[in-house]
C-alpha cells in the first residue's frame, strides 16, 4: 500500500506516446485526432457494479500492481492515463461492465511484471487512432456520458468509429483537487 501511494504522489507520470492529427470545434465542443503507440497494458475486467465503483476498483488495483504488488516487487511509475472501457446500453447509460487499463511504463514495456493480483492481466495491444474530446473535475458517469454525447454531436455521421464501446480516461491522482484532466476518446475504425 505504501508503495501504491508513493508511487501516485511522488513519482513523475510518464504520458501514453501519440501524435496529434487534427483538431476541431463544432457547436462549442472542442475535439482532436490522435494516434497512440500500441504496447503492453495492464488491465482488469469488472463486471456486476456500477460503472463509478468498478472504475474506482479497477484503477486501485493497477495503482497497487505498478507501485509495487508485483512478482519483483518493484515500483514501476505512473502512466496516464488511466482508460476505462465502457459499454453504452441503448439509452446511453453504461452497462454493468467495464475494463479499467494502463500502459505499461516504457522501461518495463519489453518485461513486465506480473501481476501478483490474478484479475490482472498483461494484454499486448495494437495502435489505435481516436477521436478525443476533454473536461475537467472529478469525472464521473453522468459526465462521461454527457461529454460523450456532445462528441458525438460535434462529429457528425460522417466519422467512422467504434460504436459498441469508448474509453474513459483520466489523468490525474485523486488527491488532486484542481485543474483536472478527463477525456472521452471514439476509436476510429
Amino acid at each position: 500500500m505504501l508503495g501504491m501511494v508513493k508511487n501516485s504522489l511522488l513519482s513523475t507520470v510518464e504520458a501514453w506516446p501519440y501524435r496529434l492529427l487534427s483538431k476541431g470545434e463544432k457547436d462549442q465542443v472542442s475535439y482532436e485526432e490522435r494516434t497512440y503507440e500500441g504496447g503492453k497494458f495492464a488491465a482488469v475486467e469488472l463486471v456486476g457494479k456500477s460503472f463509478d465503483e468498478a472504475s474506482k476498483e479497477g484503477a486501485v488495483k493497477l495503482l497497487k500492481y505498478v507501485g509495487g504488488s508485483n512478482d519483483k516487487g518493484v515500483g514501476m511509475g505512473m502512466t496516464a492515463p488511466v482508460s476505462i472501457t465502457a459499454f453504452p446500453a441503448e439509452d446511453g447509460s453504461f452497462q454493468q461492465k467495464v475494463k479499467v487499463s494502463l500502459r505499461i511504463p516504457s522501461q518495463f514495456q519489453d518485461s513486465p511484471p506480473c501481476p501478483t493480483d490474478e484479475s490482472i492481466k498483461i494484454e499486448e495491444r495494437q495502435g489505435m487512432t481516436i477521436y478525443s474530446t476533454q473536461f475537467g473535475g472529478y469525472a464521473k458517469e453522468a459526465d462521461y456520458v454527457s461529454y460523450a454525447a456532445k462528441l458525438k454531436a460535434a462529429l457528425g455521421s460522417d466519422a467512422a468509429y467504434h460504436k459498441d464501446s469508448y474509453l474513459c480516461n483520466g489523468y490525474d491522482p485523486p488527491m488532486k483537487p484542481y485543474g483536472r484532466r478527463n477525456e472521452v476518446w471514439f476509436v476510429k475504425e
